[in-house]
């Protein structure tokens, strides 16, 4: 493995986390496949060839299986996939839509499922791959005042997931972890809110993007580390405050 470039595949590519990851990655050498709905309009990165970008709903199978076939076929292999996209519709319970509903399945979960069965059955011929998937710190640790209970069901089916499928994959030497992270200062949050959800960590702060890219990549490396929920929240998983 010393002499062979590895790939990442980074979803939700464009900006915030996402975009860290793709550039981190990029940075310690890898070939990153990078994916939002329009990326390729987006593009914050400079080029590179080592880069791909591909465009769609990440909860599509076909946008799955262009992903990874681009990864395999300019690339050669699938070394680590990171399960980063997704978007945040905080509201009461009962205000929930089913169009809220469906969005919140198909970005997180089945966003999930088809990009990570297609790059495990490439990690399997390769007898080695790290998935990392990111979730939030809501799921163990919900907090009155912060409703997002369908979001953070949601979300949970990651945090499961996760452990079943470190147990599924270890001997096969294919690590699975998640991120379970708090508010962090993305796009994702109007700058309007950063003041009010500070209250959200111990730390009275929001976190970084690089903060979960250090997480990811942390995660990444630990070669003996699977099935690990790696909460990165300033705390706030710990208890009250």
């Amino acid at each position: 493995m010393a002499n062979i470039q590895k790939t990442a595949i980074v979803t939700g590519g464009s900006q915030g986390i996402g975009a860290g990851l793709v550039k981190a990655f990029l940075d310690r050498g890898y070939n990153v496949v990078a994916n939002s709905r329009n990326i390729n309009k987006a593009n914050p990165f400079p080029a590179s060839a080592n880069l791909a970008l591909v465009d769609g709903e990440i909860g599509d199978p076909k946008t799955a299986a262009t992903i990874v076939d681009t990864a395999v076929f300019r690339f050669g292999r699938v070394d680590v996939l990171i399960n980063n996209a997704g978007i945040f519709i905080p509201k009461s319970f009962t205000e929930y839509t089913t169009e809220d509903f469906n969005a919140l399945v198909s970005t997180t979960l089945a966003g999930f499922l088809y990009v990570s069965q297609l790059s495990v059955k490439q990690m399997l011929r390769q007898k080695i791959g790290s998935i990392v998937n990111v979730s939030t710190t809501l799921v163990g640790q919900p907090v009155a005042g912060a409703s997002a209970a369908v979001q953070i069901m949601v979300k949970g089916g990651l945090d499961a997931v996760t452990r079943a499928l470190a147990m599924e994959y270890a001997k096969d030497g294919i690590r699975v972890n998640t991120v379970a992270a708090g508010v962090i200062k993305t796009p994702m949050h109007k700058p309007e809110t950063y003041e009010p959800l500070k209250g959200l960590s111990p730390f009275n702060r929001l976190g970084e993007v690089d903060e979960i890219v250090d997480a990811v990549l942390f995660l990444t490396d630990a070669t003996f580390t699977t099935g690990e929920i790696l909460h990165v929240d300033g705390g706030a998983h710990a208890g009250k405050w």
